[in-house]
């Protein structure tokens, strides 16, 4: 069971918080947890649907989402479309090495690693208190070949050796921002080093109206990349509202059409453009520089209501 972090106050407010518990322990309640963390406040709440289920919240922003009794649900859309580039990046079963920039709850990790066993990953996440927090509340499998890094998305990277990773997965915010130096094309040089030959590359995008960032990040990707596929809700495509969109890329042809049937199958349908569609989608934006990047835009305080 998940414990719940000291609440402000004295001793007389952590023995009140003790009650609660016992009160909700005696109900067959779980107890979340919550810690001020390097990014700002971690909060684990139980997922009620699902007995071994929880939600990462940073900030009151959803981070993630784990169920510790089935790693292949995936809750976030973004992470169902990002766990189909998973399931297609190989033949079922067989072992990869993945390189994650960005933790949260290591729900991809640990999907992985139950679709995929004896795969070799690396997780690198900046914020060393989280990943305390996760590893404590949120155990991985004690076989599971995870090493985690708490270290910079970029600065990880650059400690990975040429061609080790058959997947680079890209899900980094900081303030619900990627940052700067995490979007521009000596980032993907980067990222085009650690890939094997072949080997692919996918992110989580954010943006919103009228789409400067995504624009941004699809060009600066085909700079870097022959193939490229995107995938994202109709609404975000449309430019209605903030959304994530997944950016796949690779040296060699995606699975695109089986990737569209997923992503167009899920419980919330997407949609997947390639090709011309997508080079046109970027309406001449210009490749983003590391002296010209910006973070992601912020998204508007509604998408979290």
């Amino acid at each position: 069971m998940a414990r719940r972090g000291g609440p402000a106050g004295g001793s007389g407010a952590r023995k009140d918080s003790g009650r609660k518990q016992e009160r909700r322990a005696g109900r067959g309640e779980r107890a979340g947890a919550a810690e001020t963390v390097d990014g700002g406040r971690a909060e684990l709440i139980p997922d009620r649907e699902r007995p071994h289920g929880w939600t990462l919240l940073l900030d009151g922003a959803p981070q993630s989402h784990v169920d510790l009794d089935d790693p292949t649900y995936l809750s976030f859309e973004y992470q169902r479309r990002i766990g189909h580039i998973i399931d297609l990046a190989a033949p079922p079963q067989q072992p990869l090495h993945v390189v994650h920039l960005g933790g949260g709850a290591f729900t991809l990790a640990r999907y992985v690693a139950a679709t995929r066993p004896r795969s070799t990953q690396q997780i690198v996440e900046l914020d060393a208190a989280l990943v305390q927090l996760v590893r404590r509340e949120l155990p991985l499998d004690p076989q599971a070949r995870i090493r985690v890094r708490s270290t910079d998305a970029r600065a990880g990277l650059g400690k990975i050796q040429d061609g080790w990773a058959d997947l680079v997965i890209a899900d980094v915010f900081s303030g619900a921002r990627t940052p700067a130096h995490l979007t521009s094309a000596e980032f993907l040089a980067e990222v085009r080093r650690v890939l094997k030959p072949g080997g692919q590359y996918a992110a989580n995008l954010a943006d919103g109206p009228p789409l400067t960032h995504l624009r941004g990040q699809v060009a600066t990707a085909a700079a870097a990349f022959p193939e490229l596929a995107l995938a994202a809700d109709p609404t975000v495509w449309r430019g209605r509202r903030f959304g994530n969109a997944v950016l796949l890329a690779s040296d060699l042809p995606l699975a695109v059409a089986e990737l569209t049937r997923r992503v167009a199958s899920d419980p919330h349908p997407g949609r997947v453009e390639h090709g011309r569609v997508l080079a046109d989608f970027t309406g001449g934006a210009a490749v983003v520089t590391d002296e010209g990047a910006k973070p992601s835009p912020a998204p508007p305080p509604s998408v979290f209501t």
